[in-house]
């Protein structure tokens, strides 16, 4: 967990969200990027900018990041990042894109296919009929990739709430 992690993670759970990421990008000008959700897995623009202000405070107090940066606060989207070892069951039978921090003995950094949840701490993927599996650590990156299937679950899971 990074630094600014572990000073936002209890301000957004306090506030009533769960972290997904915290990005610092940019160069000359940084922009913080915060991707928090409700404990359903929604979170609109009322939600964004409730959030946005309580972080406000915090890092006004704190002042984490050197120089100037713009706070961006968002929800993961449909085609979300996997950032905890729990969204990789979560999202079980989904398609993913995985990025491994070191190539594997092949020689390979990237991986797609579908999800097939987790054997202990490990990923389980399913790549064009080759059952691999990578420890989570190992990856530097992963991303559910944007289907017809995903967007219809996200439909169905947004006219329950």
């Amino acid at each position: 967990m990074s630094r600014l992690e572990t000073l936002l993670a209890p301000a957004v759970e306090k506030a009533g969200y769960s972290l997904v990421r915290v990005r610092l990008t940019g160069g000359k000008h940084k922009t913080l990027q915060v991707m928090a959700e409700r404990p359903d897995g929604t979170m609109d623009v009322d939600d964004c900018a409730t959030l946005s202000r309580a972080l406000s405070d915090l890092l006004d107090q704190e002042d984490p990041v050197e120089g100037e940066y713009d706070l961006e606060v968002s929800s993961p989207g449909i085609d979300r990042p996997l950032t905890r070892v729990g969204d990789f069951a979560r999202w079980s039978g989904h398609e993913a894109k995985l990025e491994l921090a070191i190539a594997d003995a092949e020689g390979r950094k990237r991986f797609r296919g579908t999800l097939l949840g987790l054997e202990g701490t490990d990923v389980l993927l399913d790549a064009g009929g080759q059952k691999l599996k990578f420890p989570f650590r190992a990856i530097a990156e992963a991303k559910l990739v944007l289907t017809d299937r995903l967007i219809a679950e996200d439909l169905k899971g947004r006219k329950r709430v």
